[in-house]
């Protein structure tokens, strides 16, 4: 299928309501929070981490759109099974041996054509540097982590029990924010996409993770998470219009909610958009949702 011929840049807003949308294991798995600022971030390995999960439950890590980077995986396994395809194996010469493994990786492999990825741990199927790239999200206003006792009322192990005489409570801590609106910035190159075979299905596929990976995400920590709103720009052309900085400004969210109330809810926010930025620039921006 033929690549993506146009660049885009997008801006993504989403919500977390009582949860925790990024726990630092290095603080206790607390939401993670920027020390100057207080505005809570999710990363962006975490963004793409839930765009791998939605695609694999799409596509069942059936090829041409299974995983790479997924839960006990083993890597220098898959890069060893792209070395023995018989395109590969052919090759006489080690440079292009490599480039033909990086090949096959990319079209079998969803998030490696989207992502990228390093594939020079074991038989080298060299690196990718992925057409699709996103950002930390950062809250619009600061977050305050909250936290929670909890209790389970059974015990491990045998000596527990005789410990508690019979209690059997377990006592365990939960950390949440109680409303957090986020907001990330995404780019995507049509030169890289050429490169790794990212075509337009990819392209809507993407699409489709970021505005439904959330629904399928839900668990006891994260609350009650969903993506508000995406933005994309399409530039029309493989180099682009506008600067990304200029298209990003264009988006503003603000709360208006009163002042002495701390926003709960998506809709204690405004988002507005300057299209007068885009005019005769030949940019489009499509509204995916909000």
């Amino acid at each position: 299928m033929e690549t993506i011929k146009n660049r885009y840049e997008f801006v993504l807003l989403f919500d977390v309501q009582d949860g925790n949308p990024n726990g630092d294991p290095d603080a206790g798995n607390l939401p993670r929070v920027d020390a100057e600022t207080g505005m809570g971030l999710v990363t962006d390995v975490c963004l793409k981490r839930k765009v791998r999960n939605y695609v694999q439950i799409v596509h069942g890590c059936q090829k041409p759109n299974d995983i790479f980077i997924k839960e006990k995986a083993i890597l220098n396994n898959l890069i060893e099974e792209a070395h023995q395809q018989e395109i590969v194996k052919n090759e006489k010469d080690p440079t292009a041996k490599t480039e033909s493994a990086r090949q096959w990786m990319c079209a079998n492999y969803y998030d490696i054509r989207t992502f990228g990825a390093v594939m020079s741990t074991g038989e080298n199927a060299g690196q990718v540097r992925g057409p699709v790239q996103i950002t930390f999200a950062r809250s619009i206003l600061p977050v305050v982590a909250l936290e929670h006792s909890i209790t389970r009322m059974a015990v491990a192990t045998e000596k527990e029990a005789e410990a508690q005489k019979g209690d059997n409570r377990t006592m365990g801590r939960k950390y949440t924010i109680s409303y957090g609106l986020y907001r990330a910035h995404g780019f995507i190159s049509a030169h890289l996409a050429n490169q790794t075979g990212f075509s337009s299905a990819d392209l809507e596929l993407f699409w489709d993770a970021l505005l439904n990976m959330f629904d399928h995400d839900h668990s006891a920590a994260r609350g009650l998470m969903g993506t508000r709103a995406l933005y994309v720009f399409d530039h029309g052309t493989p180099l682009g219009k506008l600067p990304a900085q200029t298209l990003f400004d264009s988006i503003t969210v603000k709360k208006i909610s009163p002042e002495d109330q701390p926003a709960r809810a998506f809709s204690d926010f405004a988002v507005s958009v300057d299209e007068s930025v885009l005019q005769n620039s030949g940019v489009k921006l499509i509204r995916k949702r909000g």
